[in-house]
C-alpha cells in the first residue's frame, strides 16, 4: 500500500462543444416495466430532427429517440440515441445518457408540455459519439458533458468537453 499523501487535485475545465436542438413527437407511454434490470415506466420519445450549431454542424436526422425510465415522480433516467448528418456530408451517433430531475409539480408540468424555466429542472448528460469521418475521430477520444433544458416543442443541450 501507497504511504503517498492524497491530494485533491484541481477541477477539470470545460470547452464548449455544441448546442444541440432537438425535435420530438409526443411520447409513447409503454407501461410500467417488469423484470430484471427494470425499475419504473417505460417512455419513448421519438426524435425527428433538429440541429446541432458549434465545433460542429449539421441536422438531427428523423432516425432516433429517447429512452426513458421515470424512476419516480420526480426523477427520470433518459437514453437518448440519434444520427446527425454533419454539413461535411458524414454521420455522427450519439448516445446521451442523462439525469432530469425535478419537484413532482414541475415534472408534471413537463409530461403535460407546459413550459417549466430550465433553472428548476436538474437535467444533466454525458453523450458518447461515433464518427464515420476521421477528422471528427476527437469527438470519441475525450469525456464530455452535457446541460440541457425540456421545452413543450423540444429539447436543448449544449455539450462541453472535459479538458
Amino acid at each position: 500500500m501507497s504511504t503517498q499523501a492524497i491530494v485533491t487535485l484541481p477541477a477539470p475545465r470545460l470547452a464548449h462543444v455544441c448546442d444541440i436542438s432537438v425535435n420530438i413527437s409526443p411520447p409513447v407511454e409503454a407501461g410500467n416495466v417488469q423484470g430484471v434490470n427494470s425499475r419504473g415506466k417505460r417512455r419513448i420519445i421519438p426524435i425527428t430532427g433538429g440541429t446541432i450549431r458549434g465545433r460542429i454542424n449539421g441536422e438531427i436526422l428523423n432516425a432516433g429517440a429517447d429512452f426513458q425510465i421515470v424512476v419516480s415522480p420526480t426523477t427520470a433516467d433518459l437514453d437518448a440515441r440519434y444520427i446527425v448528418r454533419l454539413d461535411d456530408g458524414s454521420h455522427v451517433y450519439i448516445q446521451n445518457s442523462a439525469i432530469r430531475r425535478g419537484s413532482a409539480e414541475d415534472v408534471a408540468a413537463l409530461v403535460r408540455g407546459e413550459n417549466v424555466p430550465p433553472e428548476r429542472i436538474y437535467f444533466r448528460c454525458v453523450p458518447r459519439f461515433e464518427v464515420e469521418n476521421p477528422e471528427h475521430i476527437w469527438m470519441t477520444q475525450s469525456v464530455f458533458l452535457g446541460t440541457g433544458a425540456r421545452y413543450p416543442e423540444g429539447v436543448q443541450i449544449s455539450i462541453y468537453e472535459v479538458l
